[in-house]
């Protein structure tokens, strides 16, 4: 064969080589072009989906930081242990003026409520029968009470609130409360609340205590002048001063 056929046979297998190969790197390209791709031995792939992941902390109420409401307000003034009021444990007992639940001005067999000024107690109960009809019920969460369960629930504030003077604004002393005296009763239910507030002194009711819009006091003078201004808290009541 003459030198020169071969030469060109050579440069063609050649050229024809390069071209196969270049054809083929072109079409391994797009595989390559993705170097995030999982495959069977990517590390990416070997994460499980459902891993768990790692806890939230979630923020704690501190316990002692500011309570909606006061000892011997809207609560039941018996302590947990003693909801029931019936002496069983350390806490007060219903002699004391503690109250079960479930009681209305009508239960004469609760000293809470029997203990009430008479005045007090008869208006409560006018007031009671026409929110009924109106499918509204007085609870008593709390009426009178002893000097010594009165004693008990100051000692408690003070506990709470860290100081006398705070706890003044919630809770009197045996010696000013109108609950030892039985002229004041703690009304429960907002809806019951709600009534009183729109109505009461049309029976002589009257809210005394702009932070305890549960405590009512009779003020027969309301049904024809109406209900006087409220305290800011049982701090700026003159009875409390004595």
């Amino acid at each position: 064969m003459p030198r020169r056929v071969r030469w060109l046979m050579v440069v063609g297998l050649t050229v024809g080589t390069a071209v196969i190969a270049g054809a083929v790197l072109a079409h391994q390209a797009p595989e390559s072009s993705h170097p995030h791709r999982s495959s069977a031995g990517d590390p990416l792939s070997s994460r499980s989906p459902s891993a768990p992941s790692p806890p939230l902390s979630l923020p704690r109420r501190p316990s002692g930081a500011g309570p909606s409401t006061a000892p011997g307000s809207e609560h039941r003034d018996a302590s947990p242990g003693d909801a029931r009021g019936d002496g069983r444990g350390d806490g007060p007992s219903q002699a004391d003026g503690a109250v079960p639940d479930g009681v209305t001005v009508f239960d004469d067999a609760i000293p809470a409520v029997a203990n009430l000024d008479p005045g007090l107690l008869k208006a409560l109960r006018r007031a009671a029968k026409d929110a009924a009809a109106e499918g509204v019920e007085f609870q008593v969460n709390s009426g009178w009470r002893s000097p010594e369960y009165q004693e008990r629930l100051l000692r408690e504030a003070v506990s709470t609130y860290g100081s006398e003077e705070e706890a003044a604004r919630w809770v009197a002393t045996p010696a000013t409360s109108p609950h030892v005296s039985g002229e004041a009763v703690d009304i429960g239910g907002a809806d019951a609340t709600a009534w009183l507030a729109g109505h009461g002194a049309a029976y002589g009711l009257c809210p005394i205590y702009r932070n305890e819009p549960w405590h009512y006091e009779l003020r027969a003078y309301a049904i024809d002048r109406g209900c006087p201004g409220m305290y800011a808290d049982p701090t700026r009541d003159p009875r409390m001063r004595r």
